[in-house]
């Protein structure tokens, strides 16, 4: 069966060295950072693709997916691979489709709107709209290695966050074109409120084939970081600054005490037995900032300019999830969770968890705007796994007292990621994909049998 599928996108595809069957090819091109999770590593590492293609044009993507549809074989789309929750593992073997090929950054227009293919990689954009007066409005910490594509179809927010809010917010997403398992496929435009049935859907209801993102005005920042005697004495100071618009910036972050002593790279920077703050400001509010920190107890360790992605050290590599990667470095019982505290009885809500949990749990803040535009601490917190129970004991309990958490421990998206109450992802899959062939396995509130033939 895989000989005959191979054989059968051969033919489909201009040159067949991109059609991919060496098994350490396809287990590379099986996996993300899946194994961030001690449940899903379990779960994960033996799933493979029967065979991989790597498509460089819409005509081509077209084609697998007829050929698929034809056959019943089911396809997983790839960007980079640098997800968490194991989005781009074919669970039902099949087709990897690699689009990491399909990087071509077509226009920036004059209004600061990105037109790109999927593959594109985020330090490419970032680095061209630099030049052009824009950057990026957000970015994951994985931004040297993430795609375009990837970031819209298994990513949320990062750093940018505090200002742009999330993918889905503010328009940061104006439209792309989707290509459907339909039969046959066809590419169909979605713009305005539209994305949102698409958006974040870790390509269960559609393949990305063309994206229009929105850009932000280039500002010159400058990375800042500063030790606090405690974690709430950081806490506080880096709210202040979060909240307060008179601020501006791209990033705000705090670490309490051991976290920083993970990120060995940087040691200069953290100060033993402190928390840690990291802030990307605006270079013209750095003497500001400066007399701010020290006026709220803070030692000011390091500032020195952001130059793009190849800033040397780049502290945006140690924040959001990067950090997990760093305390699990350190020592691989750490994993993490994904939290949303309340603005207002955030505080409350850390002394509980910590009376619970003690240091079973270690507070790691990243500040963000909702869509609403109010700024919440938004966190990763890095958590000591013991078994299964307490972790899932962790995450009721972090509900329970109305800290929201997207578990990443689960490998469908109704739980793991930003699933709509209102279903519009599940009904787009019912009508773009009624077999059930993208990706299957991870929406699993979608049925083939509910779907008429």
């Amino acid at each position: 069966m895989h000989d005959g599928i191979r054989a059968g996108l051969s033919e489909l595809i201009a040159d067949p060295a991109r059609v991919l069957a060496a098994p350490a090819v396809l287990d590379r091109l099986s996996h993300d950072f899946y194994w961030y999770s001690p449940i899903l590593r379990g779960k994960l590492a033996s799933k493979c693709c029967d065979v991989a293609v790597q498509a460089v044009n819409v005509e081509e993507v077209l084609a697998v997916l007829r050929f698929a549809g034809r056959h019943e074989i089911p396809v997983t789309a790839r960007g980079a691979g640098t997800g968490n929750y194991g989005q781009c593992v074919p669970l039902e073997g099949g087709i990897v489709l690699d689009l990491s090929q399909m990087d071509k950054l077509e226009e920036i227009t004059p209004e600061g709107v990105a037109v790109c293919q999927p593959g594109l990689r985020l330090a490419v954009l970032e680095t061209e709209a630099r030049k052009a007066g824009w950057e990026l409005r957000m970015y994951p910490s994985t931004l040297a290695k993430a795609s375009v594509g990837g970031f819209l179809g298994g990513g949320s927010g990062g750093i940018g966050s505090i200002t742009y809010g999330q993918l889905r917010d503010f328009d940061n997403v104006r439209a792309f074109e989707v290509i459907t398992m339909e039969d046959p496929p066809r590419v169909v435009l979605h713009e305005g409120a539209a994305v949102h049935e698409i958006l974040h859907a870790w390509g269960t209801n559609g393949i990305l084939a063309r994206i229009w993102f929105a850009l932000g005005r280039a500002v010159g920042w400058t990375q800042f970081t500063a030790a606090f005697e405690t974690y709430l004495e950081a806490f506080r100071f880096t709210q202040s600054i979060a909240v307060d618009g008179i601020w501006t910036k791209r990033l705000a972050t705090v670490f309490e005490w051991p976290i920083p002593s993970f990120f060995t790279p940087v040691k200069q920077v953290v100060r033993d037995g402190k928390a840690l703050v990291l802030i990307m400001i605006a270079t013209s509010q750095l003497e500001l900032l400066r007399v701010a920190a020290e006026a709220a107890g803070g030692e000011v360790t390091f500032a020195g300019k952001y130059e793009g992605p190849r800033t040397q050290p780049l502290l945006s590599d140690y924040t959001w999830n990067h950090t997990t990667l760093w305390a699990m470095k350190a020592d691989s019982a750490y994993t993490y969770l994904q939290c949303g505290f309340s603005p207002a009885d955030c505080e409350e809500q850390f002394r509980l968890l910590r009376e619970r949990y003690g240091n079973e749990i270690l507070f790691h803040i990243e500040f963000m705007k909702n869509g609403q535009g109010v700024v919440i601490p938004g966190a990763i917190p890095v958590v000591r796994f013991t078994t299964e129970e307490r972790l899932n004991d962790m995450i009721a309990y972090c509900r329970s007292i109305g800290v929201f958490v997207a578990n990443p421990h689960v490998n469908y998206l109704e739980d793991a990621g930003r699933f709509r109450a209102d279903n519009i992802q599940l009904r787009a899959k019912e009508r773009y994909d009624p077999r059930g062939l993208l990706n299957p396995g991870k929406m699993i509130s979608f049925r083939r049998e509910a779907v008429a033939p």
